[in-house]
């Protein structure tokens, strides 16, 4: 199992669990070359489409920006995993899920605050990293190290610099954003590095946030359109 089947799989178990049921018309922001939870969600009845400008071929996926994607009719809930901290405007993103949503509409996020990101959290996570396959590409921790490595800088000045060039919105602006237009259900900080890490399971992570080691870097949310 890659990482990225790792985190999805893991994401589903929390998404799954706050989905209105079948057939609902599920809508899914940054599905990706995976397809998302999208082949789940068709699996158990649910009408769903994934937006994203690298998503699969297939009526299930529009291969475009978030931004020009208009559907036919309002979608009973919106699911976004780690697709809104590098969005454009964050603020025009979630008016759009917001307009997108039929009354009552369920929107769940699954995010990451980069902002608690911090040098005791990269370097735990280092230190669990896997080697890549021959000839496979590098995962995003392992070449984060490997950059740091290069730059001599310290980790706060990286990492911050890094969040500039990609324009990545912090978790607190996204929560905030979330509030201001959602009725809150849940919104919980937990675990966000596992999936890629070597021998480490989302309860690992959570052991290491619960012991103080390093910060709890995922965000979890579920909202009601108000």
């Amino acid at each position: 199992m890659t990482s990225d089947e790792r985190w999805l799989a893991a994401a589903w178990r929390f998404v799954s669990d706050w989905l209105p049921p079948p057939p609902a018309n599920v809508l899914e922001i940054g599905c990706g070359p995976l397809g998302g939870f999208v082949p789940e969600l068709l699996h158990d009845g649910y009408a769903a489409v994934g937006v994203d400008p690298e998503a699969p071929e297939g009526p299930a996926y529009h291969r475009i920006e978030f931004e020009q994607y208009e559907p036919p009719q309002p979608v009973e809930a919106v699911v976004a995993c780690t697709s809104l901290h590098h969005v454009a405007d964050l603020d025009d993103v979630l008016d759009r899920v917001n307009r997108m949503l039929a009354p009552d509409g369920t929107l769940v996020v699954v995010e990451w605050a980069r902002e608690r990101f911090d040098e005791a959290s990269a370097r735990w996570c280092f230190s669990r990293l896997a080697q890549p396959a021959p000839g496979a590409e590098p995962g995003w921790l392992n070449r984060h190290r490997d950059q740091w490595d290069a730059s001599g800088q310290p980790w706060g000045a990286y990492c911050q610099a890094w969040a500039d060039e990609e324009g990545l919105h912090t978790g607190r602006a996204i929560v905030h954003g979330l509030e201001m237009r959602f009725e809150r259900l849940r919104c919980a900080d937990g675990p966000y590095f596992f999936a890629d890490l070597a021998e480490t399971t989302q309860a690992d992570e959570q052991a290491a946030i619960d012991a103080g080691q390093i910060q709890a870097a995922g965000i979890w949310y579920v909202g009601k359109r108000r």
